[in-house]
């Protein structure tokens, strides 16, 4: 729990902290810098806290891995409210220090762009995301630590070509926590809706492509964390 939230509360902090810290400081930060600071501390978070929880730090990846049966269900409820709350503390963190500025780094669809359009960037997306997470993590394609590479890499690769979209959340928690500080969750429907229903497109995905889950001992480990997994339900 305690790494889950110290977790997502880096990633959502990188997230969201880049529109935030570029208004304050009136310096602009590309969107490649953008983009890249989530997905390299998603590597930095699964390398050096992996094995104590399994890095979800993103509620769709939770859900994920408990419907293709490498997780507990019971540990799910306590999995999401940590995420959720390591990403309120992160944009806490960021309005107590340079106030409300940039929105918080809300994610919203970009110019031109409608609710429908974003959901469905964001399921697709999502579902890339999940199916990089989920085959890495199978007995067939057992990378151990480097599969954190390619988890980060396929982050910051669909920043780079997707964010003016959707802001390429693929995160509930990320996308949250400054709906809820800035209060108002008009479009938050477009960043649990697309991820959620994309992360079981990943698992029906998965299924087809390496069999049904829940037999696989590297898949558990890598979905509850590798120092102390236990038994699933």
């Amino acid at each position: 729990m305690v790494a889950e939230t110290l977790g997502t509360f880096l990633l959502v902090l990188a997230g969201t902290g880049a529109s935030v810290v570029a208004a304050a400081s009136h310096v602009a930060i590309s969107r490649a810098a953008a983009v890249s600071a989530p997905g390299l501390t998603v590597l930095a978070v699964i390398l050096s806290m992996g094995a104590i929880s399994g890095a979800h730090l993103n509620p769709a990846v939770s859900l994920a891995f408990a419907v293709r049966g490498d997780f507990p269900w019971r540990r799910v409820p306590g999995y999401v409210l940590a995420q959720l709350l390591g990403g309120t503390l992160a944009v806490l963190f960021l309005l107590a220090v340079f106030g409300r500025v940039a929105s918080l780094g809300a994610t919203v669809p970009g110019k031109g762009i409608n609710d429908t359009q974003a959901m469905l960037m964001e399921l697709v997306l999502t579902a890339g995301l999940v199916s990089t997470i989920l085959g890495t993590a199978s007995r067939a394609q057992n990378l151990g630590p480097i599969s954190a590479f390619g988890v980060a890499g396929y982050i910051i690769l669909a920043g780079l070509w997707s964010s003016p979209v959707s802001g390429a959340s693929m995160n509930p928690a990320r996308s949250f926590a400054p709906d809820l500080v800035l209060g108002d969750f008009s479009r938050l429907w477009v960043y649990v809706v697309g991820p959620v229903a994309g992360s079981m497109l990943a698992v029906g995905l998965a299924h087809i492509l390496r069999g049904p889950g829940g037999h696989d001992a590297l898949a558990a480990g890598a979905a509850q964390g590798a120092s102390d997994p236990e038994p699933k339900t």
